[in-house]
C-alpha cells in the first residue's frame, strides 16, 4: 500500500500561522435557514396549538444554542474574516435571539395556559415572513449581494408590521376587566413582538453587511 506523504515542513508551519478561513457566508446562511424553521414551527403552533410543535420549537432552541456557540467559537479562532468581525457576531446573536423569544413564546403559553388566537397567529406570522426573507438574504450573500439588501428590506417591513399588529392586539386586548387574561396575554404578545424585533436588528446586520462590502 503506497504511503500518503506528509505536507513539507514550510506547508505545515503556514497552515499553524495562516489557518484556513471558514466559510462565513455558508455558516450564516445555515443559521438563518434553521431559524426560519423554527419560526415555520411557531405559525404552526399557533394555528393548531399542537403540544407537539411546541416540543419541537424548544428542541430547535436547544440545538441552535449550540450551534451559536459552534459559531461563535469559529469566529474566536478565525485569523481573517471576509466582512467585518463584528457584523458577523451581531448576525449570530440576532438570529439565535429570534429562536430564544419563539421558545419563551411557548413556553410561557404552557406555564399561563394560555391559548392561540388570532393576534397570536398573525404575529408569528409576520415572524415567519421576516425570518424567510433573512433566511433568503443570507443565501445570498456572497452571490448577489443586492438582493440581499432587498431581502434586509423585507425583512424590516415584516418587523413593521409586526409592530403594528401588536399595538392592534393590545388595543383589543385591553377592553373589559379581565384583568389576569390580559396580563397573562400581554407577555405572549410582546415575545412575538420581541422577535419580530430581533429579526430587524438581524435585518440591519445583513444591510449593513452589503453596503460595506459594495
Amino acid at each position: 500500500m503506497k504511503s500518503e506523504t506528509k505536507p513539507s515542513f514550510f506547508k505545515r508551519l503556514h497552515d499553524r500561522l495562516f489557518p484556513k478561513m471558514p466559510d462565513f457566508y455558508a455558516m450564516l446562511a445555515e443559521q438563518s435557514t434553521r431559524v426560519a424553521g423554527t419560526a415555520g414551527l411557531l405559525v404552526e403552533f399557533m394555528e393548531t396549538g399542537d403540544p407537539g410543535m411546541s416540543a419541537r420549537i424548544i428542541e430547535d432552541e436547544r440545538s441552535q444554542d449550540s450551534l451559536k456557540i459552534k459559531n461563535l467559537q469559529l469566529l474566536n479562532e478565525a485569523f481573517a474574516t471576509p466582512m467585518d468581525r463584528e457584523d458577523i457576531y451581531r448576525a449570530i446573536a440576532d438570529l439565535d435571539e429570534v429562536v430564544n423569544y419563539c421558545k419563551a413564546t411557548v413556553n410561557e403559553m404552557d406555564v399561563l395556559g394560555v391559548t392561540p388566537d388570532k393576534f397570536t397567529l398573525e404575529l408569528a406570522m409576520h415572524v415567519r415572513e421576516g425570518a424567510d426573507a433573512l433566511k433568503a438574504g443570507f443565501a445570498g450573500l456572497a452571490a448577489t449581494p443586492s438582493g440581499a439588501a432587498a431581502d434586509a428590506e423585507r425583512a424590516r417591513k415584516a418587523e413593521r408590521a409586526a409592530e403594528k399588529a401588536y399595538r392592534r392586539a393590545i388595543a383589543a386586548l385591553f377592553q373589559g376587566d379581565a384583568y389576569i387574561n390580559m396580563f397573562k396575554r400581554r407577555e405572549i404578545y410582546r415575545h412575538l413582538s420581541n422577535a419580530a424585533d430581533r429579526i430587524a436588528a438581524a435585518a440591519f446586520t445583513l444591510h449593513d453587511i452589503v453596503v460595506k462590502a459594495a
